[in-house]
């Protein structure tokens, strides 16, 4: 039977027709594809805060920091479904509002309420009790603000992202390259994930406690790049649609195997490369500015003898006249002098002549 476009009373639908039918249920499967990517990066928000918070009621030192490191290792492992998902809208021309604003909700969960709890935790929550309480008490909630205000910056990250058009670092780099304005959420979280996994979500020891100032610190920074107008690299120039080298694929997979095999060290070196890469390029641009606006030394004009003499005739007073006190002197002096009878070839031959002691 011929197929109909409308029923059976519809007229029969031509080559073109069904092409274009399997088009658009093509493209609707396809929007589904980059969603599902989202989908898994919340799915892994949800488990790190799930573990970050079965960590507060584990049993011993070893059970809430078995927890923690999961939680640590979810968020790390939410970075490439984040970062895939748009990508492979843009390859497949699916990019849509709604996934535009699915994966901003996405990236609040899994890169900022997951990564805020899990540094709160971590850095401050277990803090040793044998401390002074006094202290404790300040750190614990000034490191609540802290986190408190990472979140904010990553939402804020994010509401400038979406809402901002063709935004520009305000120390651009190359032309050749794209970069993000402000650091990404998903590299701050990464920072913070990575640190907890490289400790093996083991708490600072007793005697360490004041490692927390330091992570207090961290976190603050973090939130200040994120609403930062730093540029930090993207990626996105980087075309995996064109042909590539075949050695490509060994180099990939060397390097899955070492970020799979030594995570702990290999992740925390990745994002904190990453971190200081827009501190350094900040710094360097600032630097490289500073240097060409700086004022240059002025250069001291060649003066001729001309010029000098007529300087000197100008500033120092006239004394061609008889009557002044240099020109008189000047006369007394060449008048006196003991070769003055003489010629001046013979001043000069006896001026010439080698030294002898009586001239001393």
């Amino acid at each position: 039977m011929t197929p109909r476009a409308g029923g059976t009373g519809g007229a029969p639908l031509d080559a073109e027709g069904r092409a274009i039918a399997r088009a658009a249920r093509m493209r609707r499967g396809m929007y589904i594809l980059p969603s599902l990517f989202t989908a898994g990066s919340i799915g892994a928000g949800y488990f790190a805060i799930t573990q970050t918070i079965d960590s507060l009621t584990a049993g011993g030192n070893v059970g809430g920091a078995k927890n923690l490191d999961w939680a640590a290792m979810a968020i790390c492992f939410a970075i490439p479904f984040d970062a895939l998902d748009g990508r492979i809208a843009r390859m497949m021309n699916t990019t849509s509002e709604f996934g535009k604003e699915l994966d901003s909700l996405a990236d609040v969960i899994t890169f900022g309420v997951a990564p805020c709890l899990l540094a709160w935790v971590w850095g401050f929550h277990s803090l040793p009790d044998t401390m002074n309480p006094e202290l404790r008490r300040t750190i614990l909630q000034i490191g609540s603000f802290v986190c408190f205000l990472y979140l904010l910056c990553g939402a804020s990250r994010l509401a400038r992202f979406n809402s901002s058009n063709n935004a520009q670092p305000r120390n651009p780099g190359r032309l050749d390259r794209k970069y993000f304005v402000g650091m990404p959420i998903p590299a701050a979280a990464g920072m913070i994930a990575s640190t907890v996994h490289f400790c093996y979500g083991y708490a600072f020891p007793d005697r360490f406690w004041w490692l927390s100032v330091i992570w207090l610190a961290m976190v603050a920074l973090l939130g200040f790049l994120m609403v930062s107008t730093w540029r930090f690299w993207s990626g996105k120039e980087i075309n995996f649609s064109r042909r590539q080298p075949f050695q490509l694929l060994a180099v990939l997979a060397i390097v899955l195997f070492v970020l799979i095999r030594y995570s702990s060290g290999a992740l925390f070196f990745v994002a904190l490369v990453y971190m200081f890469s827009g501190i350094w390029a900040r710094a360097a641009y600032s630097w490289s500015r500073r240097r060409r606006h700086s004022p240059e030394p002025e250069e001291i004009p060649h003066r001729t003898a001309p010029a000098f003499t007529e300087s000197f005739l100008q500033q120092s007073p006239d004394v061609k006249e008889p009557d002044h006190e240099l020109w008189h002197r000047g006369h007394t002096t060449l008048t006196e002098h003991p070769y003055a009878h003489e010629s001046q070839q013979e001043y000069r031959a006896e001026n010439d002549r080698d030294p002898r002691p009586d001239d001393y």
